[in-house]
């Protein structure tokens, strides 16, 4: 009973306390807060939806009196010329009326007369004859007696072609059907009142015949007509309207002595827009009010929860201190200082320790308490840690440091150590940190060495130059710095995948160590570029134009990667030490000069750098700043080269081939400037001009009568790399106009074998749209010919390179024979590129060759000149 009575007590102190109460009192206050926030916040939807109803109420009477009295006007015309024509006949009668001024303004109506037989025999405005016969208000008063009038619907007057509203009125001649009066109207009349101020930018004003039928329907500045409503369904507040859909209050009004209903309608989004607003307010404020509670109590409750926490630690510090011992990391000792009888600390004995303390000791806790520090590690008086031990313990303070562990009876290579003075010793706090120093020297490995080749990478290679400049600075000796670049690497990659190129580059590495002393450098700058720094170097070109032809020689031999014998060559640009420069980023930056001369005179070679070599840098640079303006000032020109059949020799299409009208340099070829767009990457939206220009000019031609073509048009790696190259194709054959079977995109073999199932995932998804594919360049890639059965294509075409010596080389008519007859046997058509000579043209056509393309037939030209072809081969087709 008394443990029950004790547990209570202890309960309502816990209720007592404000950290615990306090929380419940906000939470009151916070609903309070929003309950009476959603409470005004209905009040007002309430209010607003009960203002826009009341507006639409008033707008609909308002515009039902206005259409009644245009319709008792028109209707009261209708009656004057009837009577009129019965009395006059009907040219005589609008005549008359026309003079005295009772006719309706010729500018909004137009009023006309038929005869019994649908005739209009008079008009005015006047206009061309026409017959209502076939209308059906003439025939409903052909066939009812009465002088109501009728309400046709809304349309097109064959007269003007305009859209008008008919009313009608039946001509009786000694009772008889003489004929009938129209009245024809513009729909838009009866919604003209339209006020944007009053019904806003989606507000609806309109005239609905009871059968259904819209005569006018105005939302905003559009009018229209002919649709068929319910009204059951389309009147009432906040439903969304039929031919929009959009949510409105609608109210509608029947037309006494018509067969029309009046409707008008508001917006409901425009109409609460002003409740949207004070609900958004009102909503901040109460977030507002309630943050500021939220932190007020927080800064309270924080308050109260730190005495009570305080209180709570005071008792658990000791058990919490324990449970922290042991559970930590850290090993801990606790030292008590042993001192001489002139104070000075002497020795030292462990006065308790941790289980970590017993793992990194290999000692129980009952064996360590039994001896001294001194005892039991002897070579701690050799290093100067006891003396820091007695500082600290004689002084106080805080001591820390990292060091390699001399001590065998400590389990560890590295330990951080920190000693905490207290009273009658210290405290020392040992860590293992052996794994983390062994981490930082892998990180520190990683972050100067390049992780596929271990070569020292771009900033080790930098430090590594500095340190040599500095040496033959000392030393009065040259340092080389060879630039290496691997020639069509990047065919290998795209061509047989990234880990062949990871392990091609592997093996190149390991060559070029082979060939170069212990005090020199191989580094990998990035990609398929490395470095090579060649201190002490006393003949300038010399034995260092040995070395660095042992270098090319051991780079170019064959390289067995994934069973398949792959050669690339390099191209090596050199800069010394201190004839090229005197610090590491000129010479690295003249080594690269160097090297792209080397490319530039056929690659596998070396350049040794010079002067002149910076003006080709700067070229470069001035080109491609050239490319970033050549778009948008109109300087790219697109020509076309024809595409001929060989059985026929008809122009069947043409390729699309771009130039640049360069200001300074005049025309430029696609290969003086399309390398730098594809490493700047404009030539993404160059590619995107060219397709659009090009479907342009076939859409062109089509339009000028002539017979369509196909039209050519080839796709880089970065276009094709692009994932908005569909939507971008599409989009051109929207603009222009151009169907999809006209267009014929051209993909290399290389491009498509760098990811081969992304790439024919693509190509289906243009196949799909109704777009030719054609495989450009065939047979320089890495693909073989049986894997083309799953490529989504039409054609291919024969490099240029297997057909310029089709006149001597038996190795290239073997290539171009084979390639021919598996493609017909796969359906495709072939077409060979590069045709210059008859004999070239004799040998395709008779090895069974589909197309051709070449200069033996026309270089690329203007559309002009296309279109002088094609309007003489449809000559020829006709005659």
């Amino acid at each position: 009973m008394a443990d029950a009575h004790k547990q209570r007590a202890r309960w309502l102190r816990l209720g007592l306390e404000t950290y615990v109460t306090l929380p419940l009192f906000m939470l009151f206050l916070l609903g309070a807060i929003w309950a009476f926030t959603f409470h005004f916040i209905d009040i007002e939807r309430d209010a607003a939806s009960k203002g826009a109803s009341d507006s639409v109420r008033e707008l609909v009477d308002t515009y039902e009196a206005q259409v009644a009295r245009n319709l008792d006007g028109i209707d009261q015309s209708l009656k004057v010329i009837a009577y009129a024509a019965e009395r006059k006949g009907a040219a005589g009668a609008l005549a008359e009326l026309n003079q005295r001024g009772l006719l309706p303004n010729s500018l909004v109506f137009s009023v006309s007369i038929a005869d019994a037989q649908g005739r209009v025999v008079a008009r005015n405005p006047v206009a061309r004859p026409v017959s209502v016969a076939g209308q059906p208000y003439f025939k409903y008063h052909q066939e009812t007696p009465g002088e109501a009038a009728v309400v046709g619907e809304t349309l097109k007057d064959e007269a003007s072609g305009d859209p008008r509203l008919h009313f009608t009125r039946r001509i009786d001649e000694d009772g008889r059907f003489a004929g009938i009066v129209v009245i024809e109207v513009d729909p838009a009349y009866f919604t003209s009142g339209y006020e944007r101020r009053r019904l806003g930018e989606q507000g609806v004003l309109a005239l609905v015949g009871n059968d259904g039928a819209v005569r006018a329907l105005r939302v905003g500045d559009k009018v229209s007509w002919g649709q068929q409503l319910d009204l059951r369904a389309e009147v009432g507040a906040q439903l969304p309207n039929s031919w929009d859909g959009v949510t409105r209050y609608t109210m509608a009004r029947p037309l006494h002595g018509f067969a029309l209903t009046a409707l008008a309608g508001m917006s409901e989004r425009e109409q609460m827009a002003v409740f949207e607003q004070r609900r958004t307010t009102s909503l901040w404020e109460a977030a507002v009010a309630s943050a500021v509670l939220v932190l007020l109590a927080a800064l309270v409750w924080v308050w109260s929860w730190q005495g009570a926490r305080a209180r709570r630690g005071i008792r658990h510090a000791q058990e919490t201190y324990a449970a922290a011992s042991e559970a930590s990391m850290d090993a801990f000792f606790v030292l008590r200082a042993v001192r001489d009888r002139r104070g000075m600390v002497t020795d030292f004995v462990i006065a308790d320790a941790n289980g970590r303390a017993e793992k990194l000791s290999g000692l129980k806790r009952e064996q360590l308490q039994a001896m001294t520090v001194c005892a039991w590690l002897p070579q701690i008086r050799l290093g100067g840690t006891f003396e820091t031990l007695a500082h600290i313990a004689a002084v106080g303070g805080v001591y820390d440091e990292e060091l390699r562990n001399a001590m065998p009876q400590l389990r560890a290579s590295w330990l951080h150590w920190q000693v905490v003075g207290v009273d009658g010793g210290v405290v020392a706090i040992v860590r293992d940190i052996s794994e983390r120093k062994l981490a930082e020297e892998r990180i520190v490995h990683m972050a100067h060495h390049d992780s596929l080749t271990g070569l020292p990478n771009r900033s080790l290679i930098a430090d590594r130059l500095q340190q040599a400049i500095l040496h033959g600075e000392r030393n009065d000796r040259e340092v080389a710095v060879a630039f290496i670049d691997l020639d069509s690497f990047k065919m290998v990659n795209d061509g047989l995948g990234h880990t062949a190129g990871d392990e091609l580059l592997t093996e190149v590495a390991a060559r070029m160590v082979g060939c170069v002393r212990r005090a020199d450098t191989v580094g990998r700058f990035g990609g398929d570029e490395f470095v090579l720094v060649l201190p002490e170097q006393r003949d300038s070109e010399g034995a260092l134009m040995v070395l660095l032809e042992k270098i090319r020689e051991a780079v170019i031999r064959p390289v067995v990667v994934g069973g398949q014998p792959v050669q690339v060559s390099c191209s090596i640009g050199v800069a010394m030490y201190p004839r090229d420069g005197s610090d590491a980023d000129t010479l690295l930056m003249n080594a690269d000069a160097a090297m792209y001369r080397a490319k530039d005179t056929g690659k596998n070679n070396v350049q040794f750098y010079t002067m002149e070599m910076n003006a080709s840098l700067e070229e470069k640079l001035e080109l491609m700043d050239g490319l970033r303006v050549a778009l948008a000032e109109e300087q790219f020109r697109v020509q076309y080269q024809p595409k001929v059949n060989l059985d026929t020799g008809l122009v069947f299409g043409v390729e699309a081939l771009l130039r640049w009208q360069h200001p300074q340099r005049g025309m430029m070829a696609p290969d003086q400037f399309i390398p730098l767009a594809e490493e700047s990457g404009a030539i993404v939206a160059i590619g995107e001009w060219v397709l659009l220009t090009a479907c342009r000019q076939a859409k062109a031609w089509q339009a000028a009568g002539l017979p369509p073509i196909t039209i050519s048009v080839n796709v880089s790696a970065r276009q094709f790399d692009d994932a908005r190259l569909v939507a971008r194709v599409q989009r051109a054959l929207e603009l222009s106009g151009l169907a999809p079977q006209w267009l014929e995109l051209e993909v290399t073999e290389s491009l498509i074998m760098r990811d081969l199932q992304q790439a024919i995932d693509k190509m289906r998804e243009l196949k799909a749209m109704g777009i030719s594919l054609s495989i450009d360049d065939f047979g320089t890639g890495y693909s073989s010919l049986a894997s083309l059965k799953t490529f989504p294509i039409s054609s291919l075409k024969i490099d240029k390179s297997f057909v310029r010596d089709l006149d001597s080389s038996s190795d290239d008519q073997a290539i171009a024979r084979a390639i021919i007859s598996l493609s017909h046997q796969l359906q495709l058509r072939v077409i060979a590129e590069g045709v210059e000579t008859v004999q070239q043209r004799s040998f395709l056509q008779q090895s069974g060759c589909d197309d051709m393309q070449g200069y033996l037939f026309s270089r690329p030209v203007a559309p002009d000149l296309i279109q002088g072809m094609l309007e003489v081969q449809a000559e020829a087709a006709a005659a």
